[in-house]
């Protein structure tokens, strides 16, 4: 047993060495025992010196499998804020820039999107993307091309907090998209857990107990088919969310060019009563899905929130920089033809102050 005796520091202190017994020096490198520190009270921290580091554990895996000095309570994810009663608000990733991923991540979203669907990005071009989102603690979810077994597979080895499927038309094809999430017995979704990075390339001890329990699964509505059976989409067992397409269902009730039309408007209605009143009365083994959504013009954020949505996407990432560079041009070009104030400098200098 090596005992190791050091002081906390004190501004006021003068740099000594730490007091140490003479087995604890063996434990230190030279340089370590050259450094100084401010010392002001002692306390003792007892080591053994076989001890071993435990395996490095997810910050999910259960109380048992972590010493008492790195047990930590189990993670804050997407799903558990919405059982909580939270309202998150996120944004739309089409771009694939990794910059501007962790732009969104540090101003305050509560979630990003990236969009395989409908963006350019490869799977290769969404891994920088889920990087720059991790390093700023700001959960992504991958919304896929295509409702398939092998992207479904490939995506959630990626690691994502959440998965969305588009153009689900059934609780058929729902229950066919969770199937795509779990390993058997309970799906057919193709094991390659030892080394991928949604368990920490195999180093993460609690995954396969915990990965269905912190995974968000969404299914989008985006037809008027869809939403005459939507109740029953929305009671399937892992489906956590229902994801309202506004710009497709528009389209396939022929107002695509409308999507604020009253028929739109009221179908989108009855779509959200159906998923509100499945999650009230607890339909379905999961107690009924949440019901989440895009902002449009003429349905902001707000309006979406006061309906009961509880995922609202307020924008995309490339519309939010194209109306920026718009005004920005627009701005340019209004002064040079109404003529440039020379003696007006106090915004150039206070914008160039520091």
């Amino acid at each position: 047993m090596a005992t190791l005796t050091f002081l906390t520091s004190s501004p006021s202190a003068k740099p000594t060495l730490p007091t140490l017994t003479e087995p604890t020096l063996s434990l230190l490198s030279s340089k370590s025992r050259s450094l100084p520190f401010s010392l002001l009270k002692t306390s003792t921290l007892t080591l053994t010196q076989t001890q071993r580091l435990p395996p490095l554990k997810s910050s999910s895996s259960t109380p048992d499998d972590l010493s008492p000095i790195t047990q930590i309570s189990a993670p804050i994810t997407l799903k558990s804020r919405l059982h909580n009663g939270d309202t998150l608000y996120g944004l739309f990733l089409l771009s694939f820039s990794p910059t501007i991923a962790e732009i969104a991540g540090l101003v305050g979203y509560d979630f990003v999107v990236i969009d395989m669907e409908h963006g350019p990005g490869s799977f290769s071009d969404t891994l920088p993307c889920l990087r720059a989102l991790a390093a700023t603690n700001t959960p992504a979810i991958l919304r896929l091309p295509e409702s398939s077994p092998v992207w479904a597979k490939k995506g959630l080895d990626l690691g994502p907090q959440g998965i969305m499927f588009p153009m689900i038309e059934s609780a058929k094809e729902a229950r066919k998209a969770v199937s795509y999430c779990r390993f058997p017995p309970r799906g057919i979704r193709g094991s390659a857990h030892t080394v991928v990075r949604a368990s920490n390339y195999g180093m993460d001890a609690g995954y396969l107990s915990n990965y269905e329990d912190e995974l968000l699964i969404m299914c989008q509505v985006e037809s008027e088919q869809a939403i005459e059976k939507i109740d029953e989409i929305a009671a399937v067992d892992g489906v956590d969310c229902i994801q309202m397409g506004p710009l497709d269902l528009s389209a396939s009730m022929g107002y695509l060019w409308d999507p604020g039309n009253k028929k739109v408007r009221e179908m989108m209605r009855k779509a959200e009563k159906g998923v509100l009143e499945s999650r009230r009365n607890g339909e379905g083994e999961g107690g009924g899905a949440f019901l989440a959504g895009f902002a449009m013009p003429h349905d902001l954020p707000d309006d979406l929130r006061t309906r009961g949505y509880h995922m609202v996407s307020g924008a995309v990432d490339v519309a939010l920089l194209r109306n920026t560079f718009v005004e920005d041009v627009n701005k340019f070009k209004m002064g040079s033809m109404n003529g440039s104030d020379a003696d007006n400098n106090d915004g150039d200098e206070e914008y160039w102050s520091e």
